[in-house]
């Protein structure tokens, strides 16, 4: 049973900063392309940023440029760091494989950008 479970969101102001982490357990992570997603009240979820297992990133265009993502096999774990962060980025985080979510969705962390 692969568990993914994702933290580090919070409440920051317009242009400050987070770092979101996955962990990932139960699976072969290095060779899975893994890819960060959010659902922003009332939207449906979509893709944010992805990376392959030898690091190679995608980014959707409204982050382009303002997020990164990468990963540490050695840990299970990927991550987010986000800057200049916008009220728009404001939606609920999640990690899964990339394109499509195989695995089951973990419980998503919380990013709301406000002043």
């Amino acid at each position: 049973q692969v568990q993914l479970v994702e933290s580090g969101g919070g409440l920051v102001q317009p242009g400050g900063s987070l770092r979101l982490s996955c962990a990932a357990s139960g699976t072969a992570f290095s060779s899975n392309t893994m890819g960060w997603y959010r659902q922003a009240p009332g939207k449906q979820r979509e893709s944010v940023a992805r990376i392959t297992g030898t690091g190679t990133t995608n980014y959707a265009d409204s982050v382009k440029g303002r997020f990164t993502i990468s990963r540490d096999n050695a840990k299970n774990t990927v991550y987010l760091q986000m800057n200049n962060l916008k009220p728009e980025d404001t939606a609920v985080y999640y990690c899964n494989t990339a394109p499509l979510g195989v695995y089951k969705w973990g419980q998503g962390t919380r990013v709301t950008v406000s002043s």
